[in-house]
């Protein structure tokens, strides 16, 4: 399958080297090509390397525009920080997401609040997820993977063996299909809750706020959710 991912920090990279692991054709996009594979600074306190380094580790992943991308990808990943997230799928182009799988998997981060976490700066009545939708009323958005660090994402296997969950919501059930196909085959989830329409992204999203509690307790963002019951 042909796949675009709209970001290259570590969400990026991790889908993007993943999907391509597994057989599919994938371009990541940015603003600028050369400004990025220019880089030689380290971003999130050193734990995330410039992005050249990872490209030569991962060379079957093509660099592009965002547009590029987004014209490439028969599902579109909008792996961007939240806060940019509208601003990136416009300069990826509302004729190149039409008709598509746009996977939501950012989250609405906003400036900092008590204990020097972020707060969101949507929550409760929306969803960045719906904004996403309203914007791009002709893509197919699809909220999921925003509850978990990048690692766990890409391989759902490092933490007990897979059993946990991962959430998926959207408007357009065949959509959420080809979605949960991509989860499962891609990324190897076992257990995938469809939780209902695109309204339900609120719930996911701010989630974020317990999941920076317990990364802050825990001292690891190495764990995820599990429903029992």
């Amino acid at each position: 399958m042909k796949i675009g991912v709209l970001g290259t920090g570590m969400v990026g990279r991790s889908l993007s080297g993943k999907l391509s692991e597994v057989g599919h054709s994938v371009v990541v996009g940015t603003r600028d090509v050369t400004e990025l594979l220019a880089r030689t600074e380290s971003t999130m306190g050193g734990r995330v390397g410039p992005f050249a380094e990872w490209h030569r580790e991962n060379p079957d992943v093509k660099v592009d525009t965002f547009a590029g991308a987004a014209a490439h990808g028969e599902v579109v990943f909008n792996a961007t920080a939240g806060a940019a997230a509208l601003e990136v799928l416009r300069a990826a182009g509302e004729s190149n997401l039409e008709d598509k799988v746009l996977v939501d998997v950012s989250n609405p981060i906003g400036s900092s609040g008590g204990g020097g976490l972020p707060t969101l700066f949507v929550s409760n009545t929306d969803s960045l997820a719906e904004q996403i939708q309203r914007e791009f009323p002709r893509a197919k958005v699809v909220k999921t993977l925003n509850t978990m660090n990048a690692s766990v994402m890409v391989d759902p296997q490092k933490l007990d063996g897979g059993d946990h969950h991962v959430f998926v919501g959207g408007d357009d059930a065949s959509a959420k299909e080809k979605v949960i196909e991509l989860l499962r085959e891609g990324f190897g989830w076992q257990h995938i809750i469809d939780l209902g329409d695109i309204t339900t992204a609120r719930g996911t999203e701010m989630f974020l706020s317990l999941w920076l509690r317990l990364m802050q307790a825990r001292g690891t963002a190495a764990f995820n959710v599990k429903i029992v019951g």
